[in-house]
């Protein structure tokens, strides 16, 4: 089954539209018939992009290390719930798992997150797609400080291929299906 990697917030955020966003994207994963990778949380747009998968009939595998269990109340509902001994093998669990990854709305962690795979591609570790949901302009400043990297020659221009920046759900279901392949009858 197709994994898609969804890194995104343990809070909610203060834009309504992040969980909007988390919600449509996570039905419109499973609707898919993918499986939804994530850290494992059941709080925040977390909890918000697995409950959406799960009530549109998909699949989910959470990935959670011990010492967050009980602080981001652990999904343990998951098709597949994996717990870790820490936050690096989540990580590496969790891409493994998956075909693609997509960014959602959040914190350190999810930069954390996104680096980690970006860095992967640089050195050419993987080609899988990674894509950035722009919710409501909330990676602006993220995306400037990428081009800032490359202007000023700490990465090469391709760089800046590895990570394709979408403003909607839709549009970033639309960047999945063209780059994954089409699933098997």
């Amino acid at each position: 089954m197709t994994g898609i990697c969804v890194f995104c917030g343990s809070r909610p955020g203060d834009d309504p539209a992040f969980a909007e966003d988390a919600t449509t994207l996570g039905r419109a994963i499973a609707q898919e018939g993918w499986r939804v990778v994530w850290g494992a949380g059941d709080i925040g747009l977390m909890g918000t992009v697995a409950d959406a998968a799960q009530q549109a009939g998909g699949e989910l595998f959470g990935v959670i290390p011990q010492h967050l269990v009980d602080l981001e109340v652990g999904r343990q509902d998951a098709h597949r719930f994996v717990v870790t001994d820490n936050m690096h093998t989540r990580k590496t669990v969790m891409f493994a798992n998956s075909d693609a990854v997509v960014a959602l709305p959040g914190g350190p962690g999810t930069l954390d997150e996104l680096f980690e795979v970006l860095t992967w591609r640089q050195l050419g570790l993987h080609a899988k797609p990674v894509v950035l949901l722009n919710t409501n302009g909330y990676w602006d400043p993220l995306i400037a400080l990428l081009d800032q990297i490359v202007a000023r020659g700490f990465a090469d221009a391709p760089f800046l291929g590895f990570l394709t920046v979408v403003e909607t759900p839709a549009a970033a279901m639309d960047v999945l299906r063209a780059r994954l392949p089409a699933p098997s009858a």
